[in-house]
């Protein structure tokens, strides 16, 4: 392990599965019960807010019962203590997920693609502002006094956050590691081939071989409270 200094963690909903989160594409997921053109699309919030609204108050509400897991945990001791083991070098999250699993659990150095249900949008203004309650009954905006707010999710057809940074860390990788993810949603999906394009080792942490497997030097699967802690206590102990 004394060759990787810079790490890249690419997670999806797998790893918030065992906190309870539903995932979109499992069976008994999310998108059986919304069709995403009716709830994850700028154009399903033009054509009907209230609905949209609605599904994104009940996930922002039930996101905040949720409590860390074991992979969320190993994670973020992976980021503190890294630098320890291999001075000089970082562990850069990037989460497909849009709850704030990650963020209680203790990581830092963090980089939300998909968006935050606990932010709002204000599409008046431009501003991003935590937000807990409601949206159904439309709000001000903090910033502006103008009720504009949407939920702060990238939905489909819009572009995810912060590609530069992400592809700026993508090039420093020694290790790409993609944990808990289907292998399905562009660009998150295409980033095993960047690492592969600058000489990254890849691995797959996942409880099934995702859409892209084939991309992955190596895979490991299973449970992510099983498979993410074991990885992680082999990469700070050297094995």
């Amino acid at each position: 392990m004394t060759s990787i200094r810079n790490i890249m963690i690419l997670t999806g909903a797998g790893v918030s599965a065992e906190s309870g989160i539903d995932t979109f594409r499992d069976s008994g997921g999310l998108w059986e019960k919304h069709r995403v053109e009716d709830v994850a699309t700028p154009e399903a919030f033009a054509r009907d807010p209230e609905l949209v609204l609605r599904f994104y108050d009940m996930r922002r509400a039930a996101i905040q019962t949720k409590q860390p897991n074991a992979a969320h945990a190993a994670l973020a001791r992976l980021e503190a203590e890294w630098p320890e083991r291999v001075p000089g070098g970082t562990v850069t999250l990037v989460t497909q997920n849009v709850d704030d699993l990650h963020d209680r659990a203790g990581s830092r150095n963090l980089i939300h693609m998909h968006g935050e249900h606990l932010n709002a949008w204000c599409t008046a203004c431009d501003e991003r502002v935590p937000w807990r309650a409601p949206l159904l009954d439309r709000p001000a905006c903090p910033a502006c006094g103008v009720p504009a707010l949407r939920p702060d999710i990238v939905w489909f057809g819009e572009m995810p956050y912060r590609m530069e940074d992400i592809y700026g860390a993508l090039r420093e990788a020694d290790l790409f590691v993609s944990i808990g993810t289907s292998g399905a949603v562009y660009p998150a999906a295409g980033l095993v081939r960047g690492a592969r394009d600058v000489g990254a080792r890849t691995l797959e942490l996942n409880l099934e071989p995702s859409q892209g497997s084939a991309w992955f030097d190596e895979a490991r699967h299973g449970p992510a409270t099983q498979v993410v802690p074991a990885w992680v206590e082999e990469m700070l102990s050297g094995g």
